[in-house]
């Protein structure tokens, strides 16, 4: 397997808006991050991945882009961008930004043309067909509830947009649309960035016709994914990109791509001609969900440890040696890790500094989202009204005040699966609004900031923030914990999850509890070692164990090097 910079790296992910705010309009901006810097550095990690801080009306959080060139004025100023990006080097921290080109936002330029007339020339920018017996043309049901199709009065036909209304989706089959979407991309990597994260890359082809989706309930629209993900064209259209622009580059691209199995991941960044360096997969985020697709934010489920294994060592031993992993368990649109698959009451602390020894030992490059390394957890507003995601909020409107459902067995899942979950202010300290603002924040903090802040953190030498740094730091000297193969152990085990990472000579154990419960761990006979040295635990241990019969703790952590 070849070395590679992105291979070794740790990512940070930061969520602009809800970051630092410098200027106390109550929003996250890049003066505020310029300011964060050194804490990033005191971390140790080597790449931030910046969520879009694009000019945006601002419909889906920036997510919808009217100006790939220039910067949200809320978030500052292209020269603010500059300095970022000037300061982030100089302290030896690479810069990835998010490149959002499934769709722009309806105010963008292009799509202003667009809609002007039908043979306008930039009408064929986007997806726009007539209507079928006074309907939508097809019945794909959107991301964010509702149809995929918008009606538009002034030229009499519809747009495409799997999101928003106001995110149209581009029309890739366009040559001139790629030609668009790569000179932009060189514009930014000439700036000096040093990669992409792809938002729903895996959706830029879709099923020529476009045809409708079968229907699995009496709903009016239905989920269409097979139609528009992992289309036929993807690896066509991505081949280009990497031969137009990203082979011209030393960067680290990271495809996000729902519904991709492990063969399509070797497709896309196997070392020959896969066009990415990496993909971020989705299993382990459905699985505590009762439906599949864009349903797995509208339900919630007990997952078994069974299956998180299965599934990470399915991904685990598929692109070894073939593509490469991204390592995740939080995002900007996923809840906080440590409320879902660890424990964010009494053993939090324990609970997310065994997360973290999961997602680091891993092959794979690790991301980190903002706050995972301070522990910080889901919210339970009581009130939809505190709730700022387009996609809750639509649901909500949806299945309550739509179709009648009680709010009060909705909220629940809310609590549990919201994308605001992520998106509360970082928890700076325990002054007013976590320290994150001298303002009102665009959303409220999570309440129990007082005992969760970084400044805690720092202060207490067992916190969670020293052993990310541990952890990176190990990394960092252990080329086995990047570039060694995984083998899983005890996979019957309903508690522990247990696997070595081999390179060469150089073996090590990962033992972890995924529960409150004190399971016995056995190392199984066929494990063969001459000494066993402790290299990070999250529980002080007795140097005298035994690791052949250790009796675990709740949500216990431990990583050994077997001589």
């Amino acid at each position: 397997m070849k070395k590679a910079w992105w291979k070794e790296a740790v990512v940070y992910q930061i969520y602009p808006r809800s970051f630092y705010d410098s200027n106390g309009d109550g929003i996250g901006d890049l003066r505020g991050i310029l300011q964060k810097l050194d804490y990033l550095k005191d971390l140790g990690v080597d790449v931030v991945w910046l969520s879009p801080v694009y000019q945006s009306p601002n419909d889906d959080n920036g997510y919808d882009i009217s100006d790939y060139r220039n910067i949200m004025a809320e978030f500052g100023t292209l020269a603010d961008w500059e300095e970022l990006l000037a300061e982030m080097h100089a302290r030896g921290i690479r810069l990835v930004m998010d490149l959002v080109v499934n769709h722009t936002s309806d105010e963008h330029p292009w799509f202003v043309a667009s809609r002007q007339s039908q043979d306008n020339p930039y009408r064929d920018y986007y997806v726009w067909r007539p209507g079928r017996d006074g309907r939508e043309p097809n019945n794909w049901r959107s991301f964010f509830s509702g149809s995929t199709w918008q009606y538009d009065d002034a030229t009499g036909e519809y747009y495409l947009h799997l999101f928003s209304k106001k995110q149209a989706d581009l029309n890739w089959e366009n040559p001139k649309v790629r030609g668009e979407v790569y000179d932009l991309m060189r514009w930014w990597l000439d700036k000096g960035i040093d990669g992409f994260r792809m938002d729903v890359i895996n959706m830029i082809s879709k099923t020529p016709g476009l045809p409708d989706a079968p229907a699995t309930s009496d709903a009016r629209y239905q989920w269409g994914g097979e139609y528009f993900i992992n289309g036929p064209r993807l690896l066509e259209f991505l081949g280009e990109m990497r031969r137009e622009v990203l082979s011209q580059y030393d960067i680290l691209t990271v495809g996000e791509t729902p519904g991709v199995s492990p063969q399509d991941a070797v497709a896309l960044t196997n070392e020959d001609d896969g066009a990415l360096s990496m993909v971020f997969q989705f299993e382990h985020m459905d699985l505590d969900a009762d439906q599949g697709g864009d349903g797995s934010r509208r339900s919630v489920r007990r997952w078994q440890l069974s299956e998180l294994k299965e599934v990470m060592t399915r991904w685990q031993k598929d692109l070894e040696g073939q593509g490469w992993n991204s390592i995740y368990l939080t995002n900007h649109d996923q809840p906080r890790a440590v409320s879902r698959f660890g424990d964010d009451g009494a053993y939090r602390v324990e609970a997310a500094k065994l997360l973290a020894t999961f997602t680091h030992l891993l092959q794979g490059t690790p991301y980190i989202y903002q706050g995972e390394e301070i522990g910080m957890t889901n919210v339970a507003f009581i009130s939809i009204d505190d709730y700022r995601d387009i996609e809750t909020v639509n649901m909500y409107h949806e299945l309550v005040v739509e179709q009648g459902m009680d709010p009060l067995a909705l909220l629940p899942v809310i609590h549990a699966k919201s994308r605001d979950n992520a998106r509360t202010p970082f928890q700076w300290d325990d002054s007013a609004q976590a320290g994150f603002t001298t303002g009102t924040p665009w959303i409220k903090v999570n309440p129990n900031y007082p005992a969760i802040n970084a400044r805690q953190a720092l202060a207490d030498p067992n916190s969670i923030f020293y052993y990310y740094q541990k952890l990176i730091r190990l990394r960092r000297e252990n080329p086995v914990m990047v570039y060694g193969s995984y083998d899983l152990l005890l996979d019957d085990h309903p508690e522990i999850y247990a696997f070595t990472r081999t390179l060469d000579s150089d073996r090590l154990l990962v033992i972890l509890n995924f529960g409150q419960g004190t399971p016995e761990f056995a190392l199984p006979t066929d494990i063969s070692y001459g000494a066993a040295a402790l290299l990070i635990s999250n529980y002080a241990v007795a140097p005298t164990e035994d690791i052949r019969h250790l009796t675990l703790r709740p949500y216990e952590a431990r990583v050994y090097r077997l001589g």
